[in-house]
């Protein structure tokens, strides 16, 4: 991987990129397989990575953080997910869904209790927006938070819930004035064994398996009035403000299963040899590698554009949307197609687990459904550029 020509890499980024591609190597990729098959969430590998500044990369030092920019997080995110993407997962979640709302809506108070354990790699955060009937149309959500004097409490459940089986802090969006839909819906901080919350069944997924998912339910969950994140009725703006961040991360994954795709095919491509020459050497393997390897590239440019993006908006408390969910809308698609191209080329090698090609091909399609599908990001992008809003 080289510089950005428009961005040049500075020595700190490339330190971090260094240390991030190392420890997944050596810490990471021994164990991947092995906790893919079992689901089982990889408790220690997560510690270490908190421990090396991984879950709170933009944070703040003040609250447990790094205090690096978006682009440094794009980088480290990159090469954890280009080993696995479990743990990418959890990292970027901890990164920008959890933590990103509460450093940018939080009160000093919310940003020292909630961001600082998560940012330092203590305790894991969570982000609570979907609902069994209710995905990127908020405004449908049916569970209610009801006012009680100096408390609110909390009813209704949540679904698809990544680490909720094992979050100690949770991000939730819920409604407050059913009446006025989206701006109707309010965010709230919530600790994991508040009384009322229920951690409901761990979801049986197709790929990042090693990330735990379920329901979250909350059954008159009491929290106090100092826990609600922004202002009544913000909910939605903090939601999707949150999105954007949370859709570079996707972009990031998407780009690293990519590439590990990517790399094992060009290697295998070099090697299997059928009618006297390497496989590589046809015309009809040579093209699928040229594909790959071009929308790979294309991908890594609109991603770390992205980050760029995210970076310039923090002076200008602007937003990002256009060029985040242009990078998750493109990077998820090329994560699809280059796996499907990686297990075209190594054959039956390619569907056999003895590789970890059919677990790339697995990962790479929760990229182009969580964080708001494919369509959405389409939706997001044509209003954007009609001004059809």
């Amino acid at each position: 991987m080289t510089d950005l020509p428009i961005h040049p890499l500075s020595e700190e980024h490339k330190m971090l990129r260094d240390t991030a591609r190392d420890f997944a190597q050596k810490e990471i990729a021994p164990i991947a397989a092995e906790f893919d098959e079992s689901g089982e969430f990889p408790h220690s590998t997560i510690k270490k990575m908190g421990e090396l500044g991984f879950m709170g990369i933009e944070a703040p030092e003040e609250y447990g953080g790094a205090g690096m920019d978006a682009l440094a997080y794009v980088l480290a995110l990159e090469e954890i997910c280009k080993v696995d993407a479990s743990h990418g997962t959890i990292m970027s979640v901890n990164n920008s869904l959890y933590s990103h709302g509460i450093l940018k809506f939080g009160t000093e108070e919310q940003k020292k209790k909630f961001v600082t354990p998560v940012a330092s790699g203590k305790a894991i955060g969570a982000y609570s927006l979907t609902e069994p009937q209710s995905g990127s149309d908020a405004g449908t959500m049916k569970s209610r938070a009801t006012r009680d004097g100096d408390f609110y409490i909390l009813n209704g459940s949540k679904s698809w819930v990544t680490s909720g089986p094992v979050a100690n802090y949770f991000v939730v969006f819920m409604m407050t004035d059913p009446g006025k839909k989206q701006k109707g819906v309010s965010a709230f901080l919530v600790e994991g064994n508040t009384p009322g919350l229920v951690r409901g069944k761990k979801e049986p997924k197709l790929g990042i398996r090693a990330s735990a998912t379920s329901e979250v339910i909350f059954e008159n969950c009491r929290i106090p009035i100092e826990n609600r994140l922004g202002g009544e009725g913000e909910g939605f703006k903090i939601a999707m403000t949150v999105l954007d961040a949370g859709r570079i991360g996707i972009a990031t994954q998407a780009l690293g299963i990519a590439e590990a795709a990517y790399e094992a095919a060009r290697q295998y491509a070099g090697q299997r040899e059928a009618f006297g020459q390497p496989i590589g050497a046809f015309q009809g393997i040579g093209f699928k590698i040229a594909d790959m390897k071009t929308r790979i590239e294309a991908s890594r440019l609109l991603t770390y554009n992205a980050a760029i993006a995210k970076e310039k908006a923090k002076a200008t408390n602007g937003r990002y949307s256009l060029e985040a969910s242009m990078a998750k809308l493109f990077a998820s698609e090329t994560a699809m197609f280059v796996t499907h191209q990686a297990v075209q080329i190594h054959g039956g090698m390619g569907y056999s687990k003895e590789l970890p090609i059919e677990r790339y091909f697995r990962d790479a399609k929760i990229t182009e459904i969580y964080e708001g599908t494919s369509e959405i990001q389409r939706l997001v992008i044509s209003r954007m550029e009609t001004n059809l809003r």
